[in-house]
């Protein structure tokens, strides 16, 4: 059983910065991918950024420069921090992770970004 826990999410001004947590609970199991995800309404989900096996980071392009992920394997947690954050960057952001190939989705955490 796997159960995620987001936060941080909240209502900034453009320019300002954000951090969000992920913390993953679970009582076995190998966790294989974790990745942060964010949705506009009427919009498909897309990713923000991810951490594969082997520590192999990626990020979407409108994250590069201004977004880092980071994993806390020893405590199960996934960090976004999100720098210089623009209007088009409010969404519902979901936490998702693999373990043992199988899918988990956090419930999500609102950002909003204000002009």
């Amino acid at each position: 059983q796997v159960q995620l826990v987001e936060s941080g999410g909240g209502l900034v001004p453009r320019g300002e910065s954000l951090s969000l947590s992920c913390t993953v609970y679970r009582s076995s199991g190998h966790i294989n991918y974790m990745g942060w995800f964010r949705q506009i309404p009427e919009n498909e989900r897309e990713l923000v950024a991810e951490v594969r096996s082997g520590n192999i980071i990626n990020y979407a392009d409108f994250a590069k420069g201004r977004f880092s992920v980071t994993r806390d394997a020893a405590n199960n947690v996934l960090w976004l921090q999100m720098n210089n954050l623009e209007v088009d960057d409010t969404a519902v952001y979901y936490c998702y992770v693999r373990s043992d190939s199988i899918p988990y989705w956090g419930r999500g955490t609102q950002v909003v970004v204000s002009s």
